[in-house]
């Protein structure tokens, strides 16, 4: 049983929550750029974190060859089935020989198509996400391509549910978008007014921004005290590092293990859902928060999810079995 891609999209990739407890050996954690809403996803279906086709700016079209149930979570790639509009943030079911079609999206960047019981691929170092840039994970360590045949479980639904998630609690398209960020190890090592800079400035994502990294263009660089040399250190997803130039480089999901630039700030781990469904030219700002503060967020966020969680379960029971 399986799903034919007709068409890839725009880096169409399987993902999961990432490769996790590799880092010390150089291996990325990598998995889904926009982590709640992938989890989200899978809530809906009721069921442990599976391998979920991501894709950004322009999404697949996909043909069902048996009956699956699944659900469309992230930006609006206007969905239909059959020809016709297919709702997300719900579970759907598709016959056998339905077509999904996802176009492009106005607002966001990055969408997450999610099959009941996922995407039967194998795991690579405990995790079903594409890495490509070393070929791992996935479907053959590679974004998808038009013909690829991937592996699911046929599932179909009890009864028809009537029920969804609205997302505007889960999405955020506000220009500037306000990131919220703690200070990083090199903090102080920046002048003053560089420091002001980064929390009054708006800045740009330029047309270099991927799963790795996204470039901003600010309106003044920001400089360091002294010429500084550095042994590189571990950085993760949000650390933003300040390269020669001055512009700041926001690392992303893909992002190396260590880097060698100085670090001024890291993304408050809630904001990180924002930054992954940027596009390139949009503009963000930055506010600064105590540790504690981007704390006590994270904590807000797990309890408003795991009440969502239980109300879906509770709605999953009688929407469908496999």
């Amino acid at each position: 049983m399986t799903i034919t891609i007709v068409k890839p999209g725009l880096f169409t990739s399987i993902q999961d929550l990432g490769r996790w407890g590799y880092q010390q050996y150089g291996v990325i954690v990598g998995g889904a750029m926009d982590r709640l809403l992938y989890r989200i996803g899978e809530m809906i279906l009721d069921q442990t974190p599976s391998a979920a086709l991501e894709f950004t700016l322009i999404g697949p079209t996909v043909k069902f060859n048996c009956d699956a149930v699944f659900c469309l979570t992230g930006a609006n790639f206007h969905p239909l089935l059959n020809e016709m509009p297919c709702p997300m943030w719900k579970p759907v079911f598709a016959e056998k020989g339905s077509i999904l079609k996802l176009s492009y999206c106005q607002k966001g960047a990055r969408g997450y198509l999610h099959i009941k019981g996922g995407i039967r691929v194998e795991k690579v170092l405990d995790s079903f996400s594409t890495y490509s840039r070393a070929r791992i994970g996935g479907f053959k360590g590679r974004p998808l391509a038009k013909e690829d045949e991937l592996p699911i479980l046929p599932s179909s639904p009890f009864s028809i549910g009537k029920w969804g998630i609205q997302p505007r609690n889960w999405l955020f398209w506000k220009e500037p978008v306000v990131i919220r960020i703690v200070e990083s190890t090199e903090y102080d090592f920046f002048t003053d007014e560089s420091k002001d800079s980064l929390v009054t400035s708006v800045f740009t994502i330029t047309k270099e921004a991927d799963r790795m990294g996204y470039r901003l263009e600010g309106e003044h660089p920001l400089l360091t005290k002294e010429p500084i040399n550095l042994l590189s250190e571990a950085v993760t997803f949000g650390t933003i590092q300040i390269p020669p130039n001055g512009h700041p480089i926001i690392l992303m999901a893909d992002c190396q293990t260590t880097g060698g630039y100085p670090k001024i700030a890291q993304v408050v781990s809630v904001d990180l859902p924002k930054l992954a469904q940027l596009k390139p030219y949009e503009k963000i700002c930055f506010q600064l928060v105590s540790l504690e503060e981007a704390q006590q967020l994270l904590v807000q966020q797990e309890k408003a999810f795991k009440l969502l969680e239980l109300l879906c379960s509770k709605n999953d029971e009688e929407s469908f079995k496999n």
